[in-house]
């Protein structure tokens, strides 16, 4: 790329509406411009890199032989009322209708489809193993879409489904999807985590997201260093505390606690630390009401609380049908006298001795025990904290926040029930194919990218996923000689596969070397006066500058280059 006759531009100043490193850094340098709240315009650098982002992504996927095909973005509502999923994204679906009035939607997703596809070949048993998978838009309308390409409503997606007979056939096909998504991450030079994930809307038998390291990440990531456990905090089991001795009990005391409803305002009140109370909040788990208790430290694990129910929709309940179950106003909630279902988080049933709202505005109890109220039902329902227990063996647990760059499921029959993508077995009789998804979003990826390996200087791209590995600056564009050898290193490269930048804008040259470093080239060769004596200045990227001959400037970046790139197993 030529720069004085290519779209090429970088911006002074940061984004005063980005919120993110990554989104900043890609904004000023020119790979992204934001067109509205979650959407955005790739710019032609942004473009080249993801590119490459998606060409490693498609090779991988070619060599397990998932064959790539393209589904429509515009999908009759229908569709998606049929496999039940339409009430479940609710608000997020982008819907419209056409000029007949029939109902559509911009698909967030499409594994509805792909089951569609799929009956157009399947009839027998002998018709699987087979994947495909496309890259697509995707649509959803985030109610808050933030940290620059990391959440939008409109992104680019790659999204891969197999099918199989049974259950043994979809884990092998897994494990095929599972190790080609390693490979991608690893050839991406991300760090990243495989963490065991709630399923969510997609539903289905398991879920394993690839997480990105970084601290901007919405995730936390629950790790133990003693035996490996990696785990989203949506569904990491808890190992809950429990006393070590026994305490005599203590008497049932009503108390006056006068303008404190939040855990912090009576625990500053009694002067007693939140590990002696209990908090009572009320749900709504679809249409039931429901209490729940938890120590007053710990916090309920919504995702854990709708897999209790087997629910589609947990909220907090109103203040009005708070006031309904308690009889008391919002803050004084506590399992004494409650008039819905309670339930506990299991630590709750080894607590001793400890506080709870007294279902009367202004007081609590004190000295409650077990035999003062009766708990309906008692599961793990809290969230797990830094420090805790690890559930396998037993070491610390500590936290890493991460961006989830790609998702593997087994969807299991699902689908393929709902869809009624069936085929005949040996013995001629009806069965549902077994289907797994995975999903990789390649612009999470490159701003991920970002944010683990930016300096201060700007963002810093592995040459292989850089939208070009080297430039070529000169220093003066009036030197006929600078210009001539600028140009001749150009077409060695260019001849050798590897796309330079040729920086041959009439700019000052700290403005070029800056520029450079923001839009993150990993090697520069700097054509100045050093050219009288057959030299150019060579410089990697955060190391320092050395004069080479112009005969070795092109083999030197095609050996680094080659070098930087991450070989994987197949």
């Amino acid at each position: 790329m030529r720069l004085n006759s290519s779209f090429f531009y970088t911006l002074r100043e940061d984004a005063k509406d980005e919120d993110s490193r990554s989104s900043n850094l890609l904004v000023k340098a020119g790979y992204i411009k934001k067109s509205s709240s979650g959407v955005y315009m790739i710019m032609p650098l942004g473009w080249k890199v993801m590119g490459k982002i998606e060409a490693i992504i498609r090779d991988e996927m070619d060599r397990t032989g998932c064959q790539e095909l393209l589904m429509p973005a515009l999908i009759p509502e229908d569709v998606y009322v049929a496999s039940g999923r339409r009430a479940g994204f609710g608000p997020s679906m982008f819907s419209l209708k056409d000029r007949k009035g029939m109902q559509y939607v911009l698909g967030p997703t499409h594994e509805e489809l792909f089951a569609q596809a799929a009956k157009m070949k399947i009839k027998s048993y002998k018709d699987m193993p087979f994947s495909i998978y496309q890259m697509q838009t995707k649509f959803r309308d985030e109610p808050r879409p933030r940290y620059g390409l990391v959440r939008t409503k409109e992104f680019i997606m790659k999204d891969a489904y197999t099918f199989d007979a049974d259950e043994k056939g979809l884990d092998e096909s897994y494990q095929k999807q599972f190790n080609a998504y390693k490979n991608i991450m690893t050839r991406l030079h991300l760090d990243f985590r495989i963490v065991r994930a709630d399923t969510g809307i997609m539903g289905g038998l398991l879920s394993e997201e690839f997480q990105a390291v970084t601290p901007l990440g919405e995730d936390i990531l629950v790790l133990c260093d003693d035996c490996g456990l990696s785990s989203n905090i949506e569904v990491a089991a808890c190992v809950p505390e429990k006393p070590d001795h026994e305490e005599a009990p203590e008497e049932l005391t009503l108390v006056e606690t006068p303008h404190s409803r939040t855990i912090e305002e009576v625990t500053d009140f009694l002067h007693k630390d939140a590990k002696h109370f209990v908090k009572t909040l009320i749900y709504k788990v679809d249409d039931k009401v429901v209490a729940v208790m938890v120590r007053g430290d710990r916090d309920i694990n919504e995702t854990k609380l709708r897999k209790f129910y087997g629910a589609t929709e947990v909220e907090l309940a109103d203040p009005e049908t708070v006031t309904k179950v308690t009889n008391a106003e919002v803050g004084f909630a506590g399992p004494i006298g409650i008039q819905c279902e309670l339930i506990a988080d299991e630590e709750v049933t080894y607590m001793q001795n400890f506080i709870v709202g007294a279902n009367k505005t202004g007081y609590h109890y004190t000295g409650v025990n077990q035999k003062d109220f009766r708990i309906d039902r008692v599961g793990d329902l809290r969230n797990i904290m830094e420090g805790d227990t690890c559930p396998v063996c037993g070491g610390k647990i500590h936290f890493a926040h991460g961006i989830e760059v790609g998702n593997t499921f087994k969807l299991g029959t699902k689908y393929s029930k709902a869809m009624g993508l069936q085929y005949l077995d040996q013995n001629n009789k009806l069965q549902d194919v077994w289907m797994g998804s995975y999903g990789i979003g390649p612009a999470r990826a490159m701003a991920a990218l970002v944010e683990q390996k930016a300096d201060e200087n700007g963002i810093n791209w592995p040459a292989d996923i850089a939208p070009y590995p080297c430039s070529i600056v000169i220093i003066s564009m009036k030197d006929e000689e600078q210009v001539a050898v600028a140009n001749r290193l150009y077409d060695e490269l260019t001849a050798k596969g590897l796309e330079p930048i040729l920086d041959d804008r009439d700019a000052r040259p700290g403005v070029k070397f800056k520029d450079m470093d923001l839009i993150g080239i990993p090697f520069r060769i700097t054509v100045g006066r050093g050219v009288k004596e057959g030299k150019v200045e060579f410089k990697v990227r955060g190391q320092e500058a050395e004069d080479i001959s112009i005969e070795e400037a092109a083999t030197r970046v095609e050996q680094l280059y080659n070098e930087s790139i991450v070989k994987v197993e197949h």
